[in-house]
């Protein structure tokens, strides 16, 4: 089965493709969507939304996984996250992929083995998992933790 993971933001989604046989995975591919922040709200997500539409066009995942939506302390920066979540989300709905949610804490430990990793072990732990990987940059390390840990959370629910 192809998983892709996503990592939602407004500034720069990363998203990850991973083959996941029993216990084995394999990476297929990653990337990123940035959207330039001079452009407008409906502008970004509308580039968010065809970029992902065209990845799940190309890949043909039989499912997704995203991380839940967390509060930031500043409430406009929660409220962007949001709407890029929503954005992704909605690709994903309008394609028929089933999402499936993971908490941040979750998905630290499922790759790492702690819920309280940094950034740093979780993309180490990346490569080690997808030995050669050649990672797009840390949003798409993060969409492929994500796709990672549903493939083996997903295995033991």
């Amino acid at each position: 089965m192809l998983i892709l993971g996503l990592d939602p933001s407004l500034s720069c989604t990363g998203w990850g493709v991973i083959r996941s046989e029993g216990a084995r995975i394999t990476h297929v591919a990653n990337g990123q969507v940035p959207t330039d922040p001079k452009a407008s709200m409906a502008q970004r997500l509308g580039l968010l939304q065809a970029s992902l539409a065209e990845v799940i066009a190309v890949h043909q995942p039989g499912r997704a996984a995203a991380e839940e939506i967390y509060v930031n302390k500043n409430a406009q920066t929660t409220l962007k996250l949001a709407q890029a979540r929503g954005a992704v989300l909605a690709t994903c709905g309008t394609a028929g992929l089933a999402v499936n949610e993971h908490a941040a804490r979750l998905v630290k430990k499922a790759v790492v083995g702690t819920g309280a990793a940094e950034k740093a072990q979780v993309q180490a732990m990346v490569k080690v998992l997808l030995p050669g990987v050649k990672i797009a940059g840390a949003d798409a390390a993060d969409a492929l933790a994500v796709a990672i840990a549903d493939a083996h959370l997903t295995r033991t629910l």
